[in-house]
């Protein structure tokens, strides 16, 4: 079975979630858990979250992927803006050790000018503040498309991330599809050479999720800018692939294509038609 949903809103709380996603034909999706552009998240309804618990087992939903705010930078040269990821983190894994089968996504920040390698090491001291042995939430670096001052667009810079974290066993990686894609590696003409790639430099092991986006820009562009399923310079014979390839397709994909709901269910119907399985 195809495991494929979007990004959904929690304005009308975590059941309404659900019902969003049955509606589009999904069966996992994504959300924030506060609001994307500032540090507020709302107060958890205790109802709506049992329904909600309730729901996700009855309709066998999930993996559930949670998406920290984009004003979350851990190598900021801010002190205050590193200790509001700090704690950003640290409330958002409370959340999240109550949800079964959740990971949380981030991006592994912006070093702004400081050089990667001071910018990594901030990254790591966060990761080995926050995560715990015996938690159950996977965190996920996310792929970046190397805009700026951006860490995290190679892959060796993920696997030097991972490799600085004590209980690293907590830690996977996302892999967004527009991102690579604008960071040179061409999922287009050669997907099986990057995967081999990945599994090299980090192991396909830690590949856990993916954010399925086709793209505005042309290949190496590092611009990030993403574009409906197969209107951009992806295509969707190019994501065909991705959803039907033996060392992908078991995973979760999560669309962050610019749609709304009705969107987002002809995206997945498109997609549907067009998985193997």
């Amino acid at each position: 079975m195809l495991k494929i949903g979007c990004h959904v809103s929690s304005s009308n709380g975590y059941t309404s979630m659900i019902e969003d996603t049955k509606y589009i034909g999904g069966n996992v999706f994504q959300w924030f858990t506060r609001n994307p552009r500032g540090c507020q998240a709302k107060e958890i309804n205790p109802i709506d979250f049992s329904n909600f618990l309730s729901l996700a087992k009855e309709y066998n939903f999930g993996p559930f992927l949670a998406h920290a705010p984009y004003t979350l930078n851990p190598c900021s040269s801010k002190e205050e803006v590193r200790e509001f990821a700090l704690d950003v983190f640290k409330k958002d894994m409370e959340i999240l050790e109550k949800i079964p089968n959740s990971m949380y996504n981030f991006h592994p920040g912006s070093h702004v000018g400081q050089g990667k390698e001071i910018g990594i090491q901030m990254i790591i001291e966060l990761l080995n503040n926050v995560i715990k042995e015996e938690q159950s939430t996977i965190i996920l670096l996310e792929t970046m498309a190397g805009k700026g001052s951006e860490v995290g667009s190679r892959f060796e810079e993920l696997k030097m991330i991972i490799d600085g974290v004590k209980y690293n066993n907590h830690l996977g990686v996302c892999l967004d599809t527009c991102h690579v894609f604008d960071g040179e590696y061409d999922i287009v003409n050669h997907l099986d050479e990057v995967l081999d790639e990945f599994d090299r430099i980090i192991g396909l092991n830690r590949l856990k999720a993916i954010h399925l986006n086709d793209t505005k820009n042309p290949f190496g562009s590092h611009k990030d800018r993403h574009e409906c399923i197969g209107k951009g310079y992806l295509g969707i014979d190019a994501i065909s692939r991705i959803i039907n390839h033996p060392k992908l397709k078991h995973l979760p994909f999560y669309l962050e294509t610019p749609n709304e709901l009705d969107g987002y269910k002809d995206e997945i119907t498109l997609l549907k038609s067009k998985y193997i399985g």
